[in-house]
Formats: C-alpha cells, structure tokens, sequence
C-alpha cells in the first residue's frame, strides 16, 4: 500500500529542536547562564577543590509555578546527606528536562554553607501552561473522543512527551475503528496556551475496477458499498471485498491505495479482481439415505452473462431409499430442477431465488405409494440493514403432488391386519395442487468458514398451503429452530438444537405434507419416516465434533488439506410426533425415539456435511425398527 504517512514529522521536528540545546548545555555542565558565569566557574573550582568531601545539606527547587516540588523530588536521585558529586547533578538535570515541563534555560547552583555542607538550588524554568485544546478536520471521530487523551495536560505546563504520546493515542483511536489513512497533520500552539490540532482523516478521491472481463462493471460497483468522499474505512472496504469474493465470480480480490497527485491528503482506491471460470458441468455419484445409490448431472453458470446471475440444471437419478422401513415403496428416485438466483433484486440487500422442478420417487410420509411432485417456486431474501445477521424471506410457490399406488395387495394386507376399512386408502392417497405463501425469518451468527464451530443458527417460518382445486385442504404450519454452536479447545466443537413444528389450521391436511421423523436429518438411528408421521413433531440434538486425533500431526494432513475438514462425532438425537396418522398404526412405529451414535463428516464448502453415521435407539423402535440401530448417510446438517 503506497501511502505517504506524514503523522511523526512534527514530532520529530519538536524533538531535534528542544534536545540539542539541553545537550549543547549539559557540555557546560549546568553551571548556568550567561549572567552567572564567574560564579558558576568559582562554584565549580570549589567543587573541584573538595570533590566528594561535601556532604548535600539541602536541596532547593526556584522556579515553579504549576507543578509541586514533589514532581520534581521524584526525579532526583541526589538526597540531602548524600556526598555531593556533579556527575549525579548533571544526570537529575537531564531527568527533570526529560520529564517535558521545562524549557532548556535550568541551572544547578551549589552554595557552600559556613558548616561544610553544600545547598544545591536548582533554577528551572516551566514551559508556558496548557489553557484549552482545539480539534478541526474531525468528522468520523468525535471532538469529545479525540480530546481523552489530551485533557490530562490541561493547565498543565506544555509536555513535549506527553503531547506525542496523545498523539500516537489518537492515531490508535482512528486506526482501531479502520480509519487507517487518517493521521495529525499539525500541531500549533498559540500565545494564549490554546493547543490546536488539525486532522487529515484520509478521503476516498475515487474508486477504479480493474482486471474484470467478463463481469461488468456495474456488478462489481453495487457491492462496494464505499463512495468518493467518504473517509477511508479498512474494515468497510474488506467487507465489501468479501462480498464480491462471495459472488463466486471471482478467485481473487484486493484493494491499492494511493495519494491523490492533486491532494496527497486523499486517495484514490482501486479494486482488483481476479476471475474465474464459473460455467462448469458436473458429473457425480454416490450413495444416501434419501436416494439410495444415485448418479448425477449438473449444468452451471455461476455468473451468467456477466451479471453474477446463477444458472443451473441438474439431475440425479437413484436406485431408491436404502436402509428404510417395509413402508417405503422400493422404487428409482428420479429428480430434476432447473434454478434461477439473482442476488440482486431491487437492491443489494435483497435477493430472489427461482426454480422449476420434477421429483419422483418412493414417498415417505404415505405407506408404499408412489409420490410424483411438479411445481415451482420464487423465494425472495432480503437481510436488514439495521441487524446484518438477520434476514427475512418471502416463499411462494405453486405445487401439483400426486399419489398412486406402488404394491395394492401389500397394503391390503395391512389395512386387513389392523381391521381398517381398505376405504380409508383413499384418503391417504390424497395429494392435490397447492399455491404455497411462506414467510419466515432467519437468524445467523455462525462464523465463515467451512467447518462451524461458534454462532448461533435460528429460524422461524410459517407456510400457508391453499388447495386450488380442493380448498377444503387447505391449512397452515408454523415451524421453528434453534441450533447453538460452542467452541471447544483449538478445533472441536459442541452443538445443541431444539426444533418443533406443527399444523396451525385445517383438519383435512393430507397426509403425504405431514411431518416425518427417523433418518439421517432427523433422528439418526431409525429409518427414514421409522419413528412416525403427524401434524406436529418437537426434537432436539446434541452432538461432539472433533478432528480425527493426531491425525493433523501427520505429513498426510499437510498434503491433503481437505482431511482438515474431517471430524468425527458423538451424538444424541431426541423427539416426539404428534397426531400421528395411521401408517404409524400399520406398521408399529414407535411415535417417540431416543438415539445415540457416533460419526464422521466431510465439510464440503457450499455444500454441507456429508454424514456417514451409525444410531442405536435407546427407546423402543417398534416392531419394523432394529435394537441393534442402522448407518444413515446424508448431505447437510439435521437442521435442514
């Protein structure tokens, strides 16, 4: 950063001016001034003379007018009944000249008293006293804060040292709130006593984009939210270089400084951005809970157009839910979405996320059905000024969910086994087309970074589903969460969660939108839906999370950075649904559940926690649950 910092010339100046002439001085021994010079001469002759035979009677102080006589006492090494020595003399006159009250003009001048001893007076002479301070140029500071350091000089003689001191408090004032450009351009005094300070708080002039090809430059300027004409703020500016790093458009971003040629007091400031390649076609696989072995396929353009608009299609298919209960019909899980996000929409505190989808698989909520799930979806997200940890989002959706049946004579059976009218079949079939309108609001502390290790993670939502063919389906849900994270030594963590929900209004709420629990996002130890579904549910977690031990020691760790972002885990997953609906009553599920297990994650930036976790219940698990437990897999957290 080529900034010229003028804070010390001053200073320096001071300093040179008022030192040589005490050491120019002190080569002539203190002895006095110009007037006394033959009695200095003599008073040192007979000093010579006796040497260290004279014993220090006294020692007197002239010239005070301000300060006490202890100030200066403190400074003095020589005591009454001390054998008197010059050299001792000479280094307490440096002493008090060094405590910055007095000017160079002081002498020492020893008297011979008729019984032998020596008085020594000391002549000195105080600097002209403090009588106020002014501050001018001062805008982001305030005048009352500024002048903290200074007021204790106040009526006071002028304190060379002491006025730097303030000075260099004054710069800490500035540079500890980010005004690092800001500094004390001049320091006067006038005849009266009055101290005046001038600060150069350090302007922007102007703001200049460089390195960008792709991405224009209007995008770049709304996320820097610093203008011309403010002063200088290092912790703004790296704020806004996060934010653009966040637009993912880019792999680089840093900020240069300089003078203005016209106005060395202020700076012209340029961003430069590095680009990176954001089109990008992804090809993965892998194995899940929800979706069983899957392939998938992924479209991306993370800066469309060069507006930092996302585009993605993507598609996955796979072999079904693994490790579930008998209730889930075994069949391939099919899912395709094409997503729009535009983070800046309207302005840069607001966002809008959109998206088309298609989903087929095996449903979870009703017992061996087929579940297909057409629809789309607008979510606008907008973060309050006032509180950036808080933000508000507005949903609305529309949703067409159908059910058919996936094996009629397995299902027969049950209903027969638990004397159920087969009629009622028909009823949990039930699907429908739905307009979805979902506010909520989210809070988040958590700090950046891949793996979490402190903040706090809240959110509330309510979501109104209207029956566009049937109304009489209508109803609403409120929903809620709470997730604390607690640093534990260097790497580890401790986190707590509370979550519930439940069915405000309407009686005819379908079963396939009710409430789950079991699997890898809620109670981990059961099968997917193993606990049981309801209109309302309350659950909790608690879990350790810590690095594999010693292996950040090894030179593996050092090569493979991602291994950083490994911990293993130790858990306790706890809840309750209620209300529940009658595939619990088929198939024995329990209602309520307690687990316990281990685990590992891989963070994965943007992605989540992939989880590979092994629950054993403490409760019952019904007659289709397993005492021994079950391994879960997922991708994110259980508060999702």
């Amino acid at each position: 950063m080529k900034v010229h910092n003028k804070i010390y010339k001053l200073i320096i100046t001071l300093i040179v001016v008022t030192v040589y002439p005490l050491h120019s001085y002190a080569a002539d021994g203190f002895w006095g001034s110009d007037t006394d010079t033959k009695s200095s001469q003599s008073a040192s002759a007979n000093l010579s003379a006796q040497k260290s035979e004279k014993v220090l009677k006294d020692v007197e102080i002239h010239g005070l007018n301000v300060l006490s006589p202890e100030t200066i006492k403190d400074k003095i090494h020589l005591k009454a009944g001390d054998v008197y020595n010059r050299d001792t003399v000479q280094a307490d006159l440096r002493n008090i000249y060094e405590t910055g009250y007095f000017t160079e003009k002081m002498r020492a001048i020893p008297v011979n008293n008729s019984d032998g001893t020596v008085t020594l007076k000391l002549i000195l002479e105080e600097n002209a006293p403090v009588t106020d301070f002014t501050i001018e140029g001062n805008t982001v500071v305030s005048t009352e804060e500024i002048l903290t350091p200074l007021l204790e000089m106040k009526g006071k003689p002028q304190n060379i040292a002491q006025l730097n001191a303030a000075i260099s408090k004054i710069q800490e004032i500035y540079t500890s709130k980010g005004y690092i450009l800001a500094r004390v351009s001049s320091v006067t005094d006038d005849p009266d006593g009055t101290v005046n300070i001038e600060i150069k708080e350090g302007t922007i002039n102007s703001i200049a984009i460089s390195g960008n090809e792709k991405t224009k430059d209007f995008v770049i300027e709304r996320n820097v939210l610093v203008e011309p004409g403010m002063v200088y703020n290092e912790n703004q500016v790296k704020e806004d270089l996060v934010r653009l790093y966040a637009t993912q458009a880019f792999k680089d971003v840093t900020r240069e400084i300089e003078p203005c040629e016209e106005d060395p007091d202020t700076y012209n400031i340029t961003i430069n951005v590095q680009e990176q390649r954001t089109a990008s076609i992804s090809v993965g696989g892998g194995l899940d809970s929800v979706t069983g072995v899957f392939g998938s396929l992924g479209i991306a353009d993370n800066n469309f157009r060069g507006r930092n608009q996302r585009v993605s299609l993507s598609g996955l298919v796979g072999s079904g839910v693994i490790l579930n209960d008998a209730s889930i019909q075994r069949r391939m899980n099919m899912q395709f979405e094409l997503s729009f996000f535009e983070p800046h929409f309207l302005n840069a505190d607001t966002s809008l996320m959109s998206k088309l989808f298609f989903r087929d698989f095996g449903s979870y909520q009703v017992p061996l059905a087929i579940e297909r799930r057409i629809g789309g979806e607008a979510t606008v997200a907008h973060r309050f000024k006032k509180n950036k940890h808080l933000t508000s989002t507005f949903s609305l959706g529309v949703e067409h969910i159908d059910l058919r049946e996936g094996d009629f004579d397995k299902i027969a059976g049950l209903f027969n086994r638990y004397n159920v009218p087969i009629s009622e079949r028909a009823n949990q079939l039930e699907g429908g087309l739905f307009m979805s309108l979902s506010p909520a609001l989210v809070y988040d502390t958590r700090e950046g970074g891949v793996v979490t290790r402190k903040g706090t993670l809240a959110s509330l939502r309510f979501s109104e589903d209207i029956g566009l063919i049937d109304f009489d389906k209508t109803h609403g849900k409120l929903q809620g969460m709470i997730k604390q994270y607690i640093p534990v030594g260097k790497k580890s963590s401790f986190s707590v969660m509370a979550k519930a929900g439940g069915k405000i209004h309407g009686d005819n709420m379908p079963d396939v939108m009710a409430y789950r629990l079991g699997g890898p996002y809620t109670i981990r130890g059961f099968k997917m839906s193993g606990v049981g579904t309801g209109d309302a549910f309350i659950m909790g977690s608690a879990e350790f999370a810590t690095p594999i031990p010693f292996l950040d020691r090894t030179r593996l760790a050092r090569k493979v950075k991602f291994l950083d972002n490994v911990r293993l885990t130790a858990w306790m997953d706890a809840g309750k649904i209620f209300n529940n609906t009658l595939a619990d009553t088929l198939y024995d599920r329990p209602g309520y559940a307690v687990s316990a297990g281990v685990g590992i994650k891989l963070y994965i930036p943007g992605m989540g926690p992939l989880s590979i976790d092994y629950g054993i219940p403490l409760t019952n698990p019904g007659e289709n649950g397993n005492r021994n437990g079950y391994f879960t897999f997922g991708v994110g957290d259980l508060i999702y």
